[in-house]
């Protein structure tokens, strides 16, 4: 069962948040049913869930941030509507160090759309929000393009790369620097290691080259601290 807030929905306050939802709300109709109060309810509390104070990466400008580089690919996707909706939802509930967030963001979705589509559409993007746990390296094509998308940071411009970190690290702050810097130089050099960073061609010529600059950097600063 999805969770519901008690928390009076608020409209939204700005034209940047009013643009958005009605873009969820276009998105909800073509694919599910229910109407516009739901798809309008249910973009609402994920505004919620991304606000939530506990959050300094995790939140709706991540989420911006992913729908713009979907913006660029949308047209070499399968189903764009399936990976647009799960990019919507896939760090809805988000707990630093918890390792079921992908799969309770995917429940949440399913307690909203249950029995509003296709089966086989409400199982494609419950699968591509998991998809984003970036454990296994995925066959897909969808699932290589939310993944590539999720991890597009990585292509940014090395101070915005760095403040990200930050942020990523202040969400984690009650984990100690030991134990979180040896998980995070463990991911790097996964993600270093794989043959490609990216694992679609259109994101290999928009990042692949500052993406792996950025990881080596990043990895050499650990080691030069003292961390693996």
């Amino acid at each position: 069962m999805f969770e519901r807030s008690s928390k009076t929905v608020v409209a939204p306050a700005d034209d940047g948040l009013i643009r958005e939802q009605a873009r969820f709300v276009a998105l909800w109709e073509r694919r599910l049913s229910g109407g516009r109060a739901l798809a309008e309810t249910v973009h609402a509390r994920l505004v919620e869930l991304y606000g939530e104070p506990h959050r300094r990466y995790h939140t709706l400008e991540h989420v911006r941030r992913c729908l713009g580089e979907f913006d660029r690919a949308a047209a070499l996707m399968d189903d764009p509507d399936a990976v647009e909706m799960a990019l919507w939802f896939h760090d809805a509930i988000y707990r630093s160090g918890a390792a079921d967030n992908e799969r309770r963001s995917a429940d949440l979705f399913h307690g909203w759309s249950a029995g509003r589509a296709d089966a086989a559409f409400l199982r494609r993007v419950e699968d591509l929000i998991m998809v984003t746990t970036h454990r296994g390296r995925p066959t897909r094509r969808d699932e290589r393009f939310i993944v590539d998308i999720d991890l597009s940071s990585f292509g940014l411009p090395w101070e915005a790369f760095e403040r990200d970190g930050h942020r990523i690290r202040a969400e984690c702050a009650e984990i100690g620097d030991e134990v979180y810097y040896l998980g995070q130089l463990r991911f790097l050099l996964s993600l270093q290691g794989r043959p490609t960073f990216f694992l679609t061609e259109f994101f290999q010529r928009r990042y692949e080259r500052i993406a792996r600059d950025n990881i080596h950097r990043v990895i050499e600063n650990l080691r030069a601290r003292g961390h693996g």
